[in-house]
């Protein structure tokens, strides 16, 4: 039984779920240049879900084949009525995010994938479907307030396991997905390879 797989991701959610699971792993980022792959992504005409798909299979081949062993790569993309969101890069930015997210269903397309040897050998795609309620500008203001940098670390400017849950009236979906990581699915696969414990 292998003792450890790659998590080819900076997230600092994705590893805290593998660790909280007892999966053991080590980081190794890919260093693509993910904002210049989405462009030219978006330029094409692909849909949030197969952006998310290929990011994740780029980066999970990308660190593959430089080491051995399993390579976990993920990617999340936010998607309202077609369109892929990216990561908010100011306060304004997010506050009016939140302000057109506000009353609408959004989907989580969230898109795992192992590699070995370079080569993709399984994925999983998710699409938690998530309705914010209606927000007014005041709470805006005050939730952003008090999550402060928080803001820019998620497509959707929240974090589910925290503050952010208040924005929403219903989920769907699998809240590890949400997070950013199919774990029960990722859980299954190790479980096939006997990387984990069956």
């Amino acid at each position: 039984m292998s003792d450890e797989i790659i998590l080819a991701s900076g997230s600092k959610i994705r590893a805290t779920i593998l660790q909280n699971a007892g999966v053991k792993f080590r980081v190794q980022t890919s260093r693509v240049d993910e904002d210049a792959f989405k462009e030219s992504m978006r330029a094409e005409g692909l849909s949030p879900m197969d952006q998310a798909d290929y990011l994740a299979q780029m980066k999970s081949e990308k660190v593959s084949s430089q080491t051995g062993g399993l390579v976990l790569g993920a990617d999340q993309m936010l998607s309202l009525e077609g369109r892929g969101f990216d990561k908010p890069k100011s306060r304004e930015e997010a506050f009016e995010r939140l302000k057109e997210f506000s009353g609408k269903t959004h989907h989580l397309e969230c898109a795992a994938v192992i590699s070995e040897n370079g080569e993709a050998v399984w994925r999983y795609i998710a699409r938690p479907k998530l309705t914010m309620r209606r927000l007014s500008d005041e709470f805006i203001n005050s939730y952003l307030d008090q999550i402060g940098d928080a803001a820019f670390e998620s497509v959707g400017a929240y974090q589910l396991e925290g503050l952010g849950v208040q924005l929403f009236s219903s989920i769907e979906g699998d809240y590890f997905s949400i997070l950013g990581l199919p774990l029960l699915q990722v859980l299954d696969y190790l479980r096939e390879r006997s990387v984990i414990a069956r």
